[in-house]
């Protein structure tokens, strides 16, 4: 009897050694793929600890996934050792309420959408089949959303256009203040649009490359990559117009509530969380939408972000349409170049 416990306890200290391993294993291995660093061993210690508890997170809500409960899967990316808190904290812009009636100024200065009402529109449409989606970029620690929500749609419509140019964030980050943007600390797509009218244009992003912090502004006119004449804004919540816009016009810039817990991990399937804000006032996030289809009945929109490859699927993730879901169709407008 005294040797059975005995065995017993080897094989419960062997075990637990052998989990332990697995567990440093798997974050060594996790520090390596993202180049995660740390000040000192007590930081790692708790971005470790957090980073096994979204591990955790993420693999009860997969098993929902697998038993059909959910529409999308959840994966560990670089943001998987933040919490939740701190991830929102750094990725997402400042209350729009602060910018109420400077917003509401610019929408009714804007052009307003214009329906055609009787055109036939495809059952699905996806910009980047016809190479006129520009290659997905990062912000980084800075909160730059706004920026490059601006710049891809001004690309995708030079790619639209045949002419393929590459439009620099930075420059609209260090520059764009004046127009009511914060730089790193957030801004807002339909100002950047404003600049760069009142501009001139934008640089390129070759003569003027990305740095993810706020600077001193550098623009240079001789290096400008593109130009635009106005900016179109579309009616809010109005899905079917942002449909009309992406079959008929390209790529449209959207904002979204991207501060629920479960987005902060999505890898596939079509993203809905009911827990999304979807007014105005609820949105902290600027992405642009690249076209529209159906997955096991559930309509959904395509849409491009610009967290790096690494995120998402392959930076991309597709949201349902059902009830506007996280504001996709709240705060919409395109670039006329």
């Amino acid at each position: 009897m005294k040797i059975l416990v005995v065995i017993c306890t080897i094989l419960g200290v062997s075990q637990a050694l052998s989990f332990s391993e697995l567990v440093r294993q798997e974050w060594n291995t996790y520090k390596l793929e993202h180049g995660k660093r740390y000040s000192n061993p007590r930081e790692e210690q708790l971005r470790m600890e957090i980073f096994m508890e979204n591990k955790m997170k993420i693999a009860k809500h997969n098993e929902k996934f697998e038993k059909g409960e959910v529409s999308y899967k959840m994966g560990l990316n670089q943001y998987g050792d933040m919490t939740h808190k701190e991830f929102v904290s750094m990725m997402t812009s400042p209350d729009r309420r602060l910018f109420k009636d400077e917003l509401k100024e610019q929408r009714l200065r804007a052009e307003k959408f214009i329906s055609r009402g009787d055109v036939s529109l495809p059952a699905a449409i996806d910009w980047r089949e016809k190479g006129a989606v520009s290659r997905v970029k990062n912000q980084g620690s800075c909160g730059g959303c706004w920026a490059f929500g601006a710049t891809g749609a001004i690309e995708s419509q030079y790619l639209i256009n045949g002419k393929n140019v590459s439009l620099s964030e930075q420059n609209l980050i260090d520059c764009a203040d004046d127009f009511g943007n914060l730089g790193c600390s957030g801004g807002f797509r339909n100002y950047a649009f404003d600049y760069i009218i009142s501009n001139g244009g934008v640089d390129t992003e070759e003569s003027y490359p990305y740095e993810a912090k706020d600077g001193r502004c550098r623009f240079n006119a001789k290096t400008i990559g593109a130009t635009i004449s106005s900016v179109v804004v579309l009616p809010e919540e109005d899905q079917q117009a942002l449909k009309e816009a992406l079959a008929t016009v390209g790529p449209v810039g959207v904002a979204m509530d991207a501060g629920t817990e479960s987005f902060q991990f999505y890898t596939s399937g079509v993203f809905y969380d009911s827990s999304c804000h979807n007014d105005y006032y609820g949105l902290n996030h600027e992405v642009l939408a690249v076209g529209y289809g159906t997955e096991n009945g559930d309509d959904y929109w395509i849409i491009k972000n610009s967290w790096g490859k690494s995120w998402g699927d392959a930076g991309y993730f597709k949201i349902s349409t059902r009830n506007n879901n996280c504001g996709i169709a709240t705060d919409t407008s395109y670039p006329v170049i």
